[in-house]
């Protein structure tokens, strides 16, 4: 073989330095993308953080994590400025008959916290999930061991990566139609459930799909061969080696579930509820009435009031904590990800 035909042969020089200016380009435009996420993220952060904490004791306002959200009122008294929230300024007029005629001005949504939306967010990552993890490892279990390929399977394949592309709002009309109207299950936290179940179902038997498959053959016919049916194989020999890959399709939908504002705000959200999830008269209750919801909270409080300074503490406090939330769900699942892939490693 010629040298001039040799496969291996060393690139000219310009075909260097081409390769080179792509390469850097791409590093560069790396770059660039996680530099505009660590300056979103460090906005975040210096804001909401300003928020949340505080610097004198107990260095943690506890009020905006432990609080509902109140109206602020800021008026001026005895020749200096306050502000006080809905509840402490009706006490405050009570105690001060005089203080009826005094000038104020309130902006909503601006004093108090946000519990109740920490509450439901919380309610509703979990209980979707929940869903989706039941549903999909099921789909997926179906889909790689029991199915036979063929149209049919090729199909469902198809419609499960064309369900992946649907936008958020897609989905959140389609739980309105059928669960809010047709199941009649109206804004609650069942249909705010079934309907993120359904957004993120795609990602998660996609993902578990994955993970059967790269479970080693030889695992399944070993079984077999020992006399086990096909569910026991499954059940002991599979799935519990498939579950460091199907808990990472948990981490990519708690990642989107979480940050939803369409689907929830027409199945499950509501701006302003006075009770906690917990406090109802039946038990069956808890499943059907509505909640507050931290991206629901940050979408009225960002473009539905009057934006002044004092909304902006409460938008980047709130977004803060959501991402803390988030934060903290995620990395259980890599734990326990990580608990499982040392258990089972093989």
């Amino acid at each position: 073989m010629s040298a001039s035909l040799h496969p291996f042969r060393s690139h000219s020089q310009p075909a260097r330095r081409i390769e080179g200016v792509i390469f850097w380009a791409f590093r560069l435009a790396t770059y660039f993308v996680l530099a505009c996420g660590l300056a979103v993220f460090a906005n975040i952060f210096f804001k909401g953080g300003a928020t949340v904490f505080q610097a004198r004791a107990p260095f943690v306002n506890f009020t905006f994590l432990t609080e509902a959200p109140e109206s602020l009122y800021v008026f001026e008294w005895q020749g200096r400025k306050v502000e006080m929230g809905d509840r402490e300024f009706r006490e405050f007029r009570e105690r001060n008959p005089e203080a009826a005629k005094v000038k104020t001005e309130s902006y909503v949504y601006s004093a108090g916290g946000i519990f109740p939306c920490i509450v439901g967010t919380v309610l509703l990552v979990i209980g979707s999930m929940a869903i989706a993890l039941l549903l999909g490892v099921c789909a997926a279990i179906y889909l790689n061991e029991y199915a036979r390929d063929g149209r049919f399977i090729r199909f469902v394949r198809l419609a499960i990566l064309n369900l992946a592309g649907v936008p958020s709002i897609v989905f959140g009309l389609f739980g309105f139609g059928m669960f809010v109207i047709f199941f009649g299950w109206n804004v609650s936290l069942l249909a705010g459930w079934f309907t993120l179940a359904f957004m993120v179902l795609p990602v998660v038997i996609t993902a578990s799909e994955e993970s059967l498959k790269a479970v080693p053959r030889g695992f399944r016919e070993g079984s077999l061969a020992l006399g086990a049916t096909k569910w026991q194989t499954i059940r002991k020999n599979v799935l519990p080696y498939a579950m460091p890959g199907i808990l990472t399709s948990s981490i990519l939908g708690i990642a989107r579930v979480a940050g939803e504002t369409a689907p929830i705000m027409f199945t499950a959200a509501y701006v302003v509820r006075d009770k906690l999830p917990w406090d109802v008269e039946r038990s069956l209750d808890f499943f059907f009435q509505g909640v507050m919801a931290l991206p629901y909270h940050i979408y009225v409080v960002s473009s539905k009031i009057p934006q002044n300074e004092y909304t902006e503490k409460v938008q980047y406090g709130t977004a803060f904590v959501f991402l803390a939330i988030v934060a903290l769900i995620a990395t259980s699942s890599i734990l326990l990800r990580s608990h499982l892939r040392n258990r089972y490693k093989w």
